[in-house]
């Protein structure tokens, strides 16, 4: 393996020339094994990398994300997909491995946002999770291995030019990480700090219940969030993220990004959603689009027109009462945020959307007005005492 691997360009065509080099020169702990990986390609590569690896290294399970622009637009272990979630993710007609599971539950939760993605995997990519990737538009994937035929299968996508790094699983950077900024080096430990059952024990709501699956679920939303552009906040339900809000300037504003996509997710279950009267040649993308636009309560008669040319008969979307009916039965969702809550307003907002239990690290002013909205919804909150920001 070289030292230095020169790119294409950098964040922007105008931006070159470009490489990823080792500042030591020892050899870069990456084999690019097919296609030409670009320089944000790289940066979504190595931070999901990160994430899966510790996702397998916390629950023992088969990881898998889906990365846009620097930040996780799902993220999953490998836990069996029920025949509902096969459906709307699109893959009831495929065999699934435990690892082609949680690739499948962590693109499917937001098809539009993984749309062009950077996959990363925890473990040997298998000949289902290579199927299931090589029908989908996506960018690259890294892996810490590949089975041959697997490899075979993937070396065939983008006649040739599909992007897939193979990483050294046994790589530790140093304990130093550096950026340059506008020609000045900042210098900081990097974020090795893993996650541990001591970040669940303190239980500070009236509520004390938090079973094992919930325990999973927010060290899926720790180490999601871990790795997500800050601030940032996610809904997790059954191992998989299933609402990702990153990079806003509020935290309200995450809760609420956040918890849309939760909502667009579970109202994807809905039989109306389900019974979608499709035209036989409309592509998985295309079916995505319309998806979202059908569930979306806002859409004009002028932007139905398209419709006939995706369906066979028009189909009646749902009203807001029959919208708030089907929300109200999802539950069992944990909410995790990378800093604390300065206000109620987020508890307000993830109590739509079926949140029963919630991580965060604690520390605010109004820490008792945030676990007094906790109390009133009947939601067991955790302190972790670690902040997650990302940057």
């Amino acid at each position: 393996m070289p030292s230095s691997l020169s790119l294409r360009y950098g964040t922007n065509p105008q931006q070159s020339p470009a490489r990823v080099f080792m500042r030591n020169n020892s050899n870069l702990p990456i084999t690019v094994l097919g296609g030409s990986p670009g320089y944000i390609n790289l940066l979504d590569a190595f931070n999901a990398w990160q994430l899966v690896r510790e996702l397998k290294q916390a629950l023992g399970l088969p990881a898998a994300t889906s990365f846009k622009h620097v930040s996780p637009s799902g993220a999953a272990v490998a836990v069996p997909v029920p025949d509902i979630l096969k459906k709307i993710y699109f893959v009831d007609d495929l065999e699934l491995s435990p690892l082609a599971e949680a690739y499948a539950r962590a693109r499917g939760v937001d098809r539009m946002s993984s749309f062009g993605d950077f996959i990363a995997l925890s473990d040997e990519v298998d000949v289902p999770t290579a199927r299931l990737i090589a029908r989908e538009v996506s960018d690259g994937v890294i892996a810490p291995a590949y089975q041959a035929a697997a490899l075979e299968i993937l070396q065939a996508k983008k006649q040739g030019k599909y992007a897939i790094v193979q990483i050294d699983p046994a790589y530790e950077p140093e304990q130093s990480e550096t950026r340059d900024v506008f020609g000045v080096t900042f210098e900081q430990r990097r974020h090795d700090r893993p996650v541990t059952e001591a970040d669940f024990a303190n239980i500070v709501t009236a509520g004390k219940t938090l079973p094992q699956p919930a325990i999973r679920d927010m060290t899926v939303a720790w180490i999601t969030l871990k790795y997500t552009q800050s601030n940032s906040v996610c809904y997790v339900r059954d191992g998989q993220a299933i609402g990702v809000g990153a990079g806003q300037q509020s935290r309200v504003h995450c809760a609420r990004l956040a918890g849309a996509k939760a909502d667009l997710w579970y109202l994807r279950q809905h039989p109306a959603v389900l019974n979608l009267p499709f035209r036989t040649d409309i592509k998985r993308p295309d079916r995505d689009n319309a998806i979202d636009q059908f569930l979306q309560p806002d859409v004009t008669e002028a932007e139905k027109t398209n419709w006939k040319n995706i369906f066979t008969s028009l189909p009646v979307q749902l009203s807001g009462g029959e919208r708030r009916a089907w929300l109200d039965t999802l539950q069992d969702v944990t909410l995790g945020s990378d800093a604390f809550f300065p206000f109620r307003d987020s508890i307000d907002r993830a109590a739509k959307s079926g949140v029963r239990y919630v991580l965060q690290p604690g520390g605010s002013a109004r820490d008792e007005d945030v676990i007094a909205a906790c109390d009133e919804y009947g939601m067991t909150m955790v302190f972790s005492g670690v902040r997650l920001f990302h940057h």
